[in-house]
């Protein structure tokens, strides 16, 4: 009896400005598959050039299409609407199912790692509603007050969080506070066949592509575009808590700095962000480093065969 094959599943990681969505779309037109963002803001809708979202065909459909490939999880709500890890994963492992039932790859892409193992491991959440009175209140704190409150409730899982990441410490504080503590995550990785690629880029070519890419989006109006979420009344406090462009271009439009102060501590604060993602990704396991899209395409294609 002929064994059946396990379903597969192809991701794409790396850090930021390091060609990832180019390689998922030119990969998914070569061996018949649809994209899944995992980014933590393209989920929202009109966060497109500080997010780095693929352009979106003009073509009219109820799908988010580009270049022809259907993507995933892009413009699902709107920026004042509340989103966590946990409604992504849902989401994401909801289009895997789809994508597989009809017959195509599925291509797990992005740079928000936290996003990308939620899915491949299988993460078991807490079920608990949000609190917004315990929320409001943390909110008025600094991520390093936020932090250190963390680690003086439950040591253990603030190891695991960015000090920097005010969403998900606000979210471990909140589930603290109910119960005491927060419980140990539970992995229960998925039953799937799972290629990893990463793209690898060296220091200086990496930090060329994020100036590059920087010059281009401001060029495109990507002020503009902030502009025009704060007119539709998202908070400062939560373009803020979006981090990067949209901290830092709400501060030049608030003017509480200039013009040239936003692009440098922007251009610093991405750097560090990428570095961020690389801290992540090592502590990943079985990932394929590729330098080439031809290195992309070969595994690929040897990975599909079995």
């Amino acid at each position: 009896m002929k064994k059946i094959k396990k379903k597969k599943l192809l991701v794409i990681l790396g850090p930021t400005a390091s060609g990832k969505s180019d390689l998922a779309i030119k990969i998914a037109k070569k061996f018949n598959g649809e994209v899944i963002s995992a980014d933590s803001r393209q989920v929202y809708k009109g966060m497109d050039l500080g997010t780095g979202k693929v352009e979106r065909d003009k073509k009219k459909s109820k799908f988010y299409y580009s270049e022809n490939i259907r993507h995933h999880l892009l413009d699902v709500v709107k920026p004042t609407q509340y989103f966590s890890v946990y409604n992504y994963q849902k989401l994401a492992l909801k289009a895997i199912k789809d994508i597989l039932k009809r017959k195509k790859l599925p291509i797990l892409c992005g740079g928000t790692g936290f996003y990308i193992s939620s899915v491949i491991e299988n993460w078991q959440f807490v079920k608990l509603k949000p609190d917004w009175k315990i929320r409001k209140k943390l909110e008025q704190l600094s991520s390093e007050e936020l932090f250190k409150k963390l680690k003086e409730i439950d040591s253990e899982r603030a190891k695991e969080i960015n000090p920097k990441n005010k969403r998900r410490i606000i979210r471990a504080l909140e589930i603290a506070f109910k119960l005491g503590k927060v419980p140990k995550l539970i992995k229960k990785p998925l039953k799937m066949d799972i290629l990893i690629l990463g793209i690898k880029k060296e220091k200086k070519e990496l930090k060329k592509l994020i100036k590059k890419r920087l010059e281009k989006r401001i060029k495109e109006g990507m002020i503009k575009e902030i502009a025009k979420l704060k007119k539709e009344g998202v908070s400062s406090s939560k373009l803020e808590s979006f981090g990067l462009e949209y901290r830092w271009v709400n501060r030049f439009l608030e003017k509480k700095i200039t013009y040239k102060e936003m692009k440098k501590s922007l251009y610093k604060e991405i750097l560090k962000y990428a570095k961020r993602q690389m801290t992540w990704f090592k502590k990943m396991k079985n990932i394929f480093w590729i330098k080439t899209e031809k290195e992309a395409y070969q595994l690929v294609k040897n990975w599909l065969k079995n």
